[in-house]
């Protein structure tokens, strides 16, 4: 029987040789070794240090608060005292500035007020000056008055007292025929027949004036007034109340020669 002495066992062989390990790289030099080192990084301890930041700070902002009212209470009462003064005094001048403010705001609307017064009064005066003077035409409640005489034998003295009858009782604007009659109006009797401020007037005479009716006709009836006058001469007189007349003949106002205004003042 054979054995199998140690001489007959096969040795192992050496190692089948494998793949090449790959060559180490070579030291990089220069800025791409600093590039990867200086890229930020966020970890998770730097976002938790950034919460505790924002937590600090809002901490920080309460305390202040609490501080500055707490401060208060440990404040001596000389200190409280003071503090109270300066605030009743600040108090005080803006108080002031809103008085002040205030009497402006007044000031201002009156003279506004007192400037839009005068130019109404200024307006009604020159309307009322221009309406007696003759310049404008007016209208109102007032009466007619038609004079015939187809013989003409009715005076300018008639017509005149007519004109008179009728400023005596308030006229404020009269118009005959088709010429407007003011305070410095005249009748005159001429050898070609009446004339009224040097203007021709002829019959039928219409007379227009604006005033309180009632009166005007009263005046104008009274026995022994114009209209009997009228008739006297010859003429009839016909009255009528109105509650609107228009008087619209105007005339041109000279300026005055001689008289001037009152300079208030001279001594």
């Amino acid at each position: 029987m054979s054995g199998t002495g140690p001489e007959d066992r096969t040795a192992p062989g050496p190692a089948a040789p494998g793949p090449a390990a790959p060559a180490a790289p070579g030291p990089v030099r220069g800025w791409r070794a600093l590039g990867p080192a200086l890229r930020p990084r966020a970890t998770r301890a730097q976002a938790l240090t950034g919460v505790l930041c924002v937590a600090l700070g809002f901490a920080i902002a309460v305390q202040v608060r609490q501080t500055d009212t707490e401060s208060l209470t440990v404040m001596r009462e000389s200190e409280l005292v003071s503090l109270l003064d300066q605030t009743t005094r600040q108090a005080d001048d803006l108080q002031e500035q809103v008085t002040e403010l205030e009497r402006t705001r007044t000031e201002l609307q009156s003279a506004g007020s007192s400037r839009e017064a005068a130019l109404e009064a200024a307006t009604r005066s020159a309307a009322a000056q221009g309406i007696l003077s003759g310049r404008l035409p007016a209208e109102g409640p007032g009466i007619t008055v038609t004079v015939s005489d187809p013989s003409r034998s009715v005076s300018a003295l008639t017509l005149l007292n007519l004109l008179e009858e009728l400023r005596n009782s308030g006229a404020e604007a009269i118009q005959l025929n088709d010429q407007r009659l003011t305070a410095s109006s005249y009748v005159l009797g001429t050898d070609d027949g009446i004339e009224v401020d040097g203007a021709p007037v002829s019959p039928p005479y219409r007379w227009v004036a604006i005033g309180e009716p009632g009166t005007m006709s009263t005046a104008l009836a009274i026995p022994g007034g114009a209209v009997a006058k009228v008739q006297i001469d010859g003429g009839t007189a016909t009255v009528s109340t109105e509650d609107h007349v228009e008087v619209t003949a105007t005339r041109d106002v000279p300026d005055p020669q001689y008289a001037e205004p009152e300079t208030s003042g001279d001594g």
